[in-house]
């Protein structure tokens, strides 16, 4: 059993396993009756407390929140029974600044209530939007270093910007391999006794619980908004469906820890590109894990995602509960590609990939009386190149993210082999 400041201070347990919550607090049928009513702040405050209230003096809970949340995540109808959830309105124009701007600051919370005993260094891997989320969400918070791990030539050249040119207290590690081979640094690192007692060691990915947990934030607003867009047509609680375009699986992860505290969704679809580990292991009851293979929709390129043993545990290991509540999908780059085109064609909504593994699986999911709600985890302008060749139109680059492309590339190149990373790391201090 660990404390809350223990499992965010240190990312991982002793036992290289994950941190799970020791108990899901309902909220209340008075919550969900109002929600509707509701800011998303104040939707999220109330989620935040029933996650973090007994480790947090509410006061600075709510600080921590409304800090975080200077953005909405709006809901958008893209056609009859199907909306997006767009993610994309933060600093960085990622999912990933909800948590990661949550995280920043609950980590520096607890630094503060310690006193200073020394820098936290956190280590985070990113194949695209992670990278960006911690590294602006943790840039300048004094006490804290960050080194942001990335694929070598495997995240897009706006993706990569956002990371490696904010220099301060950010130090961008570009590796010579895939993904999966800079999670396993960062996994390996936490392990080394001599690194630790060298250095404080936390991760930002969601393998962290102040990672992924916030999270949720966004899907009890996504009921909220749905409760008050069906206004007009009485709107059963259980017909709902949730689709998450699914890498790590920290963010459905989330959605499901809702689910647990009540949040009314009928059933829940993880959209895979053909990284389909996750959708075999629904198909089969086998899980197993293989190295990535690199697609379009590549913040999703993972083979052996983190938060499966996190879902897994949730539903006592059972096959039945998870298939019961929760399906799958796999698209090929070309799929993604034809899903892109048609839904710009037909409804002029723009797509980015990893948004397109989610709408094109509640096309063919939907069942009579359900409404689905797909997560667009990016803003297209990220993906630029990529999205202006499928859909044959040009799309205009938020000023947000033209000033990242502005900056200078700082980044040190790094080999897969742990033993380098460890040396590096050791140099550093």
């Amino acid at each position: 059993m660990a404390t809350l400041e223990k499992a965010v201070v240190k990312g991982l347990a002793e036992d290289k396993g994950l941190y799970m919550p020791e108990r899901i607090h309902k909220l209340p049928k008075e919550f969900f009756d109002n929600i509707q009513e509701m800011s998303f702040q104040d939707i999220a405050y109330n989620v935040a407390s029933a996650f973090f209230g007994e480790d947090i003096d509410l006061d600075s809970l709510q600080d921590l929140v409304y800090d975080t949340l200077s953005f909405d995540c709006p809901l958008k109808k893209v056609e009859d029974n199907i909306y997006s959830l767009e993610l994309f309105h933060g600093p960085t124009l990622a999912f990933k600044d909800v948590g990661a701007r949550f995280m920043a600051r609950l980590l520096q919370y607890f630094i503060r209530q310690e006193g200073d005993k020394g820098e936290v260094n956190v280590l985070v891997a990113t194949s695209g939007d992670t990278g960006s989320a911690v590294a602006n969400g943790f840039l300048g918070v004094e006490g804290i270093h960050v080194y942001v791990l990335y694929p070598k030539g495997k995240v897009s050249k706006i993706q990569e910007c956002q990371f490696t040119t904010l220099g301060q207290n950010i130090t961008a590690i570009e590796v010579d391999g895939v993904f999966d081979d800079c999670q396993s640094l960062v996994k390996s690192a936490f392990m080394d006794e001599e690194l630790n007692r060298h250095m404080k060691l936390t991760s930002a990915n969601s393998i962290n619980v102040a990672r992924f947990l916030p999270q949720a934030f966004y899907y009890f607003n996504a009921y909220a908004r749905m409760k008050t867009e069906l206004s007009d047509i009485r709107l059963s609680d259980r017909q709902i469906v949730i689709c998450v375009p699914s890498g790590n699986f920290g963010n459905i992860c989330a959605a499901l820890f809702g689910h647990e505290m009540g949040l009314p969704i009928k059933r829940f679809i993880a959209a895979n590109n053909a990284n389909d580990v996750f959708y075999d292991y629904l198909q089969t009851g086998k899980y197993s894990p293989r190295p990535s293979i690199q697609t379009l929709a590549n913040a999703m390129d993972v083979g052996d995602p983190s938060n499966f043993a996190r879902i897994y545990e949730l539903y006592g290991g059972s096959h039945e509960r998870i298939t019961s509540l929760i399906s799958g999908a796999t698209y090929s780059d070309q799929t993604i590609s034809d899903t892109m085109r048609r839904c710009y064609e037909e409804t002029g909504y723009i797509l980015d990939p990893h948004g397109a593994c989610g709408y094109r699986a509640l096309k063919e999911g939907l069942k009579e009386g359900e409404v689905g709600v797909f997560c667009e985890t990016a803003h297209p302008a990220k993906f630029k190149d990529v999205v202006e060749r499928i859909i044959g139109s040009e799309i205009e680059i938020p000023e947000r993210l033209a000033a990242f492309m502005k900056g200078k590339k700082q980044s040190v190149g790094m080999s897969k082999n742990f033993e380098d990373f460890k040396q590096y790391l050791l140099n550093q201090k």
